[in-house]
């Protein structure tokens, strides 16, 4: 499974604002709030046109550096997105919140998608009570995502516990923390998902 190794941080700067990737890191202790310009020995002396191309370009890697998603992958959900009814962009959004790492960060079960997509891929989560080890498993309404059994006593789910209420789910889904089980009920509209994407720019960058 071919993912992103580098430093997260960086890419925070990049696109000069807070992607939420380190959890609470990107709360207490953010690099860009020290340093608000991009990565690299040019960051804070280089300007750059910001052309309609860049702006269409950055806002797409913005897009998939949130959900943790590389180039290719990215592609192939844009595409199977222009080929639904309905809006492109948001049928991407949709395509990117429905999958399993990202639900078991919604669901407050981990304090970043990086470390959703870590929980997941190690095994740790059923749906509908058969184990599913792939972080871009898409769910589907009706779903019931549960912490394996002997799983329930690891940290980050003990926490999870805990911190039961502190973190806002989508109206899409509910979150069980007492149970360690998530209920899909819908698949999520728009206004339901509150990432700060504009996906028409990415439409006008694929559709070039």
């Amino acid at each position: 499974m071919a993912r992103y190794t580098g430093p997260d941080c960086k890419r925070c700067r990049r696109e000069k604002v807070k992607l939420f990737l380190k959890g609470s890191k990107c709360i207490n202790n953010c690099p860009l709030e020290r340093k608000a310009y991009p990565p690299g020995m040019h960051g804070q002396s280089r300007r750059v046109k910001e052309t309609e191309y860049l702006l269409q370009m950055r806002e797409k890697q913005k897009c998939a550096r949130i959900y943790g998603v590389l180039e290719k992958q990215f592609r192939n959900y844009f595409a199977e997105a222009s080929r639904r009814s309905g809006k492109t962009g948001e049928n991407l959004l949709q395509i990117l919140e429905t999958r399993l790492d990202n639900v078991v960060f919604r669901a407050g079960f981990a304090s970043s998608r990086d470390m959703a997509r870590q929980l997941v891929a190690h095994g740790h989560f059923t749906v509908n009570g058969h184990k599913v080890d792939i972080p871009s498993y898409r769910v589907s309404p009706a779903d019931i995502i549960e912490v394996r059994a002997k799983s329930r006593e690891m940290t980050p789910f003990l926490a999870a516990i805990n911190d039961a209420g502190l973190r806002e789910v989508p109206g899409w889904m509910e979150s069980i923390p007492t149970q360690l089980r998530i209920l899909v009920h819908s698949l999520p509209e728009r206004v339901a998902i509150d990432t700060d994407v504009q996906e028409q720019l990415i439409v006008e960058l694929y559709s070039k």
